[in-house]
């Protein structure tokens, strides 16, 4: 099946320095389950963010998604991209190496 690296970033970079409002808190929360539900589906591999809190910080995740148009499906259901606390790339991609210790941890 297709994969795709799929990258969010906050529209509101303050949101990562001064705290997030009630509804990008609400949103990000709301996101993060999404993500957790695809991932025990088996649809997501991985997600996670970088540590950083300026303009630059952001997330991705590796998806599997049977075409380009479930994967702009799945991105645009995603509640943060939906309700625009997060902006989202997707590209096609293909995991190349890959460590046994990760396969091992599983």
């Amino acid at each position: 099946m297709p994969q795709y690296l799929y990258r969010i970033q906050p529209v509101r970079p303050a949101m990562l320095t001064e705290g997030p409002t009630p509804e990008e808190a609400q949103r990000v929360s709301e996101h993060f389950a999404y993500l957790k539900d695809l991932t025990e589906k088996g649809i997501v591999l991985l997600a996670g963010r970088t540590t950083n809190t300026d303009y630059s910080s952001f997330g991705i995740a590796i998806f599997l998604a049977e075409s380009d148009d479930a994967m702009r499906e799945l991105a645009a259901n995603d509640p943060a991209v939906k309700n625009r606390v997060m902006r989202a790339e997707w590209y096609p991609y293909r995991i190349a190496l890959i460590s046994k210790s990760i396969l091992e941890s599983s």
